[in-house]
């Protein structure tokens, strides 16, 4: 098989949740540590960090591996969903793993697979650990799918577990509480394995509290150690290639003493500061564990996070005049700090393209969107998108008032149509509705 055969074998044969949803979710270890058993259990043959949580678990996990980057390590990256390629969820120092390196492992293992049944999750894990362990990285960040108790990257004992935050989102498969969902995601802390969570929450603190006792290790609250201060957004010309580049800075605080002065981040979200808090924290634990990262290193890791690793759809801008921009935020919490940012965006009007996914309850975001806004409802070629005039009718029985796409692209093209110089066009809704622009 070739590439693209290798590609149509893995979308059409194993059950995906990217594109079929719950269907594709395997509620047990079994296959995955069957896998890692054929495999010669690579999970063991490599340093790592876990991190779960309900947002943000991306840029965390981005940064971290950029700042580890900028130590001189080799490091191995592995995230979902991809976006455009399906290389993208398995890189080492950035660089996505090889086709020949799919093509082979998917032939070489084919027939194994086919008796272990394994969700294409599933057998992605299997391929990145196998990978990370030939090409022998100093260390892995994994993110976790979904959940983390049960998903399938929870074969790892990493040298720090991480969550970044607990927020509504799968409550049909992680539960309908946030104190539920936590005990899903603390389902990553293992025995004597340090854990640092990034948001202090009511519900899901003591939650964490009691899962790190009884593994008998220590836990930390990011929020509680790092605040930032002066979140701004200047121009800098230190770019690479000596052009002139947007950037978000910030001082951060280490309980109330300033310890990083215009700290800087190519990831422009002022949501960024709550995960950079995340990172930080992380940093401590792992110089403790004899890591030495220091702060040149980490301001480095921390300002080339997209240069060194490739991260698209955090708030990305596409384009100017009109202002372009692109988040894959897709659940309450994200939507909030997304259109907080709207807010404080100077812009005329607010074009939307919005698509979401059919599996989800989307009347608590319809709600949240604003209605001064005109919307350009959209469908996202995957199985899981919900129809876009069915999107329309949900939007209007909440006031949002639009037009009916028959595709992504369609329906930005209409937006630049409409749009001024002075506006904002605005793509979401769900990570595969941004997928298709970026």
């Amino acid at each position: 098989m070739n590439y693209q055969q290798t590609l149509d074998y893995l979308f059409s044969q194993l059950p995906m949740f990217q594109r079929i949803g719950a269907a594709a979710y395997k509620a047990d270890l079994n296959n995955t540590i069957a896998i890692c058993k054929l495999l010669g259990n690579p999970e063991n043959k490599f340093k790592s960090i876990h991190i779960a949580g309900t947002n943000g678990k991306g840029s965390v996990s981005h940064m971290l591996a950029s700042v580890l980057q900028s130590a001189g390590l080799k490091v191995g990256l592995y995230t979902s969903p991809h976006l455009k390629d399906f290389r993208e969820r398995i890189k080492i120092n950035g660089e996505l793993i090889s086709e020949k390196y799919v093509i082979d492992f998917v032939a070489k293992y084919k027939d194994d697979f086919e008796k272990i049944q394994p969700s294409f999750f599933e057998m992605t894990v299997g391929l990145a650990f196998d990978y990370f362990a030939s090409e022998k990285v100093d260390i892995a960040v994994i993110e976790v799918g979904l959940g983390g108790r049960l998903d399938s990257t929870n074969v790892i004992t990493p040298e720090v577990s991480v969550i970044t935050n607990i927020s509504f989102d799968h409550t049909a498969l992680l539960g309908n509480s946030i104190e539920k969902i936590a005990k899903e995601k603390a389902g990553i802390i293992k025995s004597g394995v340090p854990v640092v969570i990034g948001e202090t929450q009511k519900d899901s603190k003591p939650v964490f509290i009691h899962s790190a006792k009884e593994k008998n290790t220590s836990i930390v609250f990011a929020d509680e150690i790092y605040k930032s201060k002066n979140v701004r957004h200047e121009k800098s010309v230190s770019l690479p290639a000596g052009q002139a580049g947007l950037y978000l800075k910030l001082d951060v605080e280490k309980k109330g003493n300033i310890l990083y002065e215009k700290l800087e981040s190519e990831l422009l979200g002022v949501y960024q500061q709550k995960n950079i808090a995340t990172v930080l924290s992380v940093i401590d634990v792992l110089n403790e564990k004899g890591f030495q990262l220091s702060e040149e290193i980490i301001r480095s890791g921390i300002k080339k996070t997209i240069l060194q690793t490739g991260l698209l759809g955090r708030w990305q801008i596409l384009s100017e005049q009109p202002l372009v921009i692109a988040d894959t935020a897709h659940n309450e919490a994200g939507i909030t700090e997304v259109l907080n940012q709207i807010n404080h965006t100077p812009h005329q009007k607010l074009h939307f393209v919005l698509g979401m996914v059919s599996d989800k309850d989307i009347s608590k975001i319809l709600l949240m969107l604003p209605k001064s806004a005109k919307y350009y409802f959209c469908k996202a070629n995957i199985p899981r998108a919900l129809p876009a005039f069915e999107l329309s009718l949900e939007a209007k029985k909440v006031g949002l008032k639009g037009e009916v796409f028959a595709c992504v692209k369609d329906a930005l093209l209409a937006a630049k149509e409409n749009a001024l110089e002075e506006d904002m066009i605005f793509i979401g809704g769900s990570t595969f509705t941004v997928a298709e622009v970026v």
